[in-house]
């Protein structure tokens, strides 16, 4: 439980940062490090809210109030997904085969902690 505390209070700081990011500079000036960073908040307020919406799950349909470890590296896999979207839309190559491959790629990933941990 102490872990969900410490995920959901970095997501709300990233969401707060990402919007002061998004309201004070614009993608041309903030340069190639301001974009890691941009991604990088992106990714911990996804993971924040893909941690909630599998405790959520989790709750509703198997009645358990706390997360494994595995769980947590489930939500960490499925918030690389938008993501990876996202960075697709910014390249210009959304179509059926890049969304495909992205399902592809999170299948995979998650396959990976099903069987490795």
């Amino acid at each position: 439980m102490k872990h969900n505390r410490i995920i959901y209070i970095v997501s709300i700081v990233g969401l707060a940062a990402l919007i002061l990011m998004l309201n004070i500079t614009s993608p041309t000036e903030i340069g190639p490090l301001g974009v890691l960073l941009f991604f990088t908040t992106l990714y911990i307020v996804f993971f924040g809210a893909v941690t909630l919406l599998l405790q959520a799950f989790k709750r509703i349909a198997f009645k358990q109030e706390n997360l494994k470890n595995k769980d947590y590296l489930y939500s960490a896999v499925l918030a690389f997904g938008p993501i990876m979207l996202l960075m697709a839309r910014s390249f210009g190559a959304i179509n059926l085969w890049t969304i495909s491959l992205i399902i592809v790629f999170l299948a995979l990933a998650e396959f990976l902690v099903y069987k490795r941990i």
